[in-house]
């Protein structure tokens, strides 16, 4: 049995590092040797007692999502994966064999599911080790470097956003992003890579800075004349495609006045727990679509590939605007919370 210092978090800003055991791994799983992990909005929600995503009221779970390892020890009955692979994986994990997921229905419908990083029945990667299954564990290229890899499963996010649940775009789209954090942007490197006109919305000026590095054809600021200004900037037709990535109210309502007639609306941004008063009605003369994204099933692989094919022409490595050792997690944290305008992605390297 290996030894390991692994992370706790134990309530509202009651984070802790301790020396535990490790089981071996079970004949599906594979031990992977955590490399890189990024401390994501949602962990810092959770950490603040903010977000009840995190079940600490259950028992002390170990945060991280957002991921890349390598692969020491493999199960018995482990095939597809070798000790030696670099490997990420998913968060939200279905059990494969309740009636929702047998009736094809994605993870976050799993009558069983499991979300790593945030449940004490599936600790995340915030620790020295990880213990994964298999089917949740995804390789990635030997010339790729783990904060890269830990990348994955944030912009997977943005990306199935735009492409997931039946989405498209292409170069004839008006593409109008609500957000220049990690998963706007995602959205937007996915956007200008069909081609898309891109539009972002963003008051924070270092985010709104971000996005204009990384290709965004116009960046404005909310404002009592948004509406306006979109419409100028698309010829009176409103965005074809409109990403909700901030899961503000402001944004989410706004969402529905910059829509052009039929366009795809997308919402990603966090907002469950709270009402947020939209005109609805503009659905109908818009022929609007409206469409979620959460708990994605076989999408890392694709997005895998998808980064893989455009990485050397996208600085992915450049979302990361902070880097801590593990030793410094508290501190990692502390900066993450106070410096939220500027810290786009704080990156563990353990």
């Amino acid at each position: 049995m290996k030894k390991a210092r692994v992370s706790f978090l134990y309530g509202p800003k009651d984070l802790r590092v301790k020396e535990t055991d490790l089981p071996d791994p079970a004949p599906d799983q594979v031990l992977i040797k955590v490399k890189a992990c990024g401390i994501c909005g949602s962990d810092v929600e959770c950490f603040r007692g903010k977000s009840a995503e995190g079940r600490y009221d259950i028992a002390p779970y170990t945060p991280g999502h957002e991921w890349a390892g390598v692969i020491e020890v493999i199960g018995s009955r482990v095939s597809t994966l070798k000790p030696g692979g670099k490997v990420t994986g998913d968060c939200v994990m279905d059990c494969g064999v309740c009636l929702n997921c047998k009736n094809g229905l994605m993870p976050s419908a799993c009558l069983n599911m499991r979300e790593l990083g945030f449940r004490p029945d599936s600790p995340g990667a915030m620790g020295e080790y990880l213990l994964l299954e298999e089917r949740f564990t995804h390789r990635i290229g030997d010339d790729w470097s783990y904060d890269e890899g830990a990348l994955v499963e944030p912009f997977s996010v943005g990306y199935f956003g735009l492409w997931g649940n039946g989405g498209y775009i292409d170069a004839s789209d008006r593409c109008i992003i609500f957000g220049a954090g990690m998963i706007g942007l995602s959205a937007l490197i996915v956007a200008k890579t069909a081609g898309a006109k891109t539009i972002v919305v963003e008051p924070i000026a270092n985010r709104a800075e971000m996005a204009r590095r990384y290709g965004a054809g116009h960046v404005i600021a909310p404002s009592n004349s948004l509406k306006e200004e979109i419409m100028r900037l698309t010829e009176g037709r409103g965005g074809s495609v409109v990403v909700e990535a901030s899961g503000h109210d402001e944004a989410i309502a706004s969402v529905f006045d910059v829509a052009g007639h039929s366009a795809r609306i997308r919402l990603i941004g966090h907002s469950v727990g709270r009402k947020v008063p939209v005109e609805i009605g503009l659905t109908l003369w818009k022929s609007l679509s409206i469409t979620g994204a959460g708990g994605t099933r076989t999408f890392l692989p694709r997005t895998i590939d998808f980064m893989n094919r455009i990485r050397k022409t996208v600085d992915f490595r450049g979302l990361i605007t902070h880097r801590f050792a593990f030793s410094d997690l508290q501190a990692a944290f502390d900066e993450a919370i106070k410096n939220r305008d500027k810290a786009l992605k704080v990156m563990l390297e353990i």
